[in-house]
């Protein structure tokens, strides 16, 4: 009785762990984990870049229209224009548009901003449709995987006739329930990403229409107009 204990407890002490491992997990989730993986890395890539766009972007220094507002009434416009230049900001390139256009119309040179502010808005989105398409996309992928996981499993079960086995129908649920979740981690990943960029880019937008109702507060002084 003993012997036959001690050769229970061998047997069970040789048995192999099995360990859960990410990357298994992935390759049984078929080729549709290469599109996933792909869009991980876009995802990535594009709010990394887009982040560094925004925050450069956003950024505005509180002596910078002070000194434009010194040079223009000084009658330096050359000068101001090469501050903004060098400055080489969105907020920068939109007041530089209005000193290049200082002596026409108020409305001119309102309108010459706006579209100027309107452009930078446009080239900072840029990307973000990208990141929204994903992140409705990721799980839509996911969901074709389990769809064909699951009628690999019931063709298997099929082929088998009366001698089912339970791992015909585990196998397929497995690959279905991997690419689920790599789906949905892709579009949260893409999701929170995008609006947490919309949200930065409000910002900005926020910061420009400050910049342009104080560009013309300057423009409306009697130094500025001679």
């Amino acid at each position: 009785m003993f012997t036959f204990l001690q050769a229970e407890v061998a047997a069970v002490a040789v048995q192999p762990e099995l360990e859960f491992s990410l990357i298994d997990m992935a390759c049984k989730g078929g080729w549709l984990m290469i599109p996933l993986l792909l869009l991980s890395f876009a995802t990535i890539y594009l709010f990394a870049m887009k982040w560094s766009v925004i925050r450069k972007a956003g950024k505005v220094d509180s002596s910078f229209m002070k000194e434009v507002e010194q040079l223009v009434m000084g009658g330096n416009r050359q000068q101001a224009l090469e501050l903004c230049r060098q400055t080489n900001t969105p907020i920068a390139r939109m007041v530089e548009k209005g000193v290049e256009r200082i002596g026409r119309p108020l409305q001119d040179i309102q309108t010459a901003v706006e579209n100027t502010a309107n452009i930078e808005v446009a080239a900072i989105e840029k990307g973000l449709p990208l990141m929204a398409t994903i992140a409705g996309g990721a799980p839509m992928i996911g969901f074709l995987g389990t769809v064909m996981g699951m009628v690999q499993a019931f063709f298997n079960m099929a082929q088998a006739g009366s001698n089912i086995d339970i791992t015909l129908l585990s196998g397929g649920i497995y690959t279905a329930m991997v690419t689920t979740v790599a789906g949905l981690i892709v579009g949260i990943m893409a999701y929170f990403g995008y609006n947490l960029l919309t949200s930065q880019v409000s910002d900005v937008v926020f910061k420009m229409q400050n910049v342009t109702v104080e560009f013309m507060d300057m423009l409306q002084s009697p130094v500025t107009r001679k």
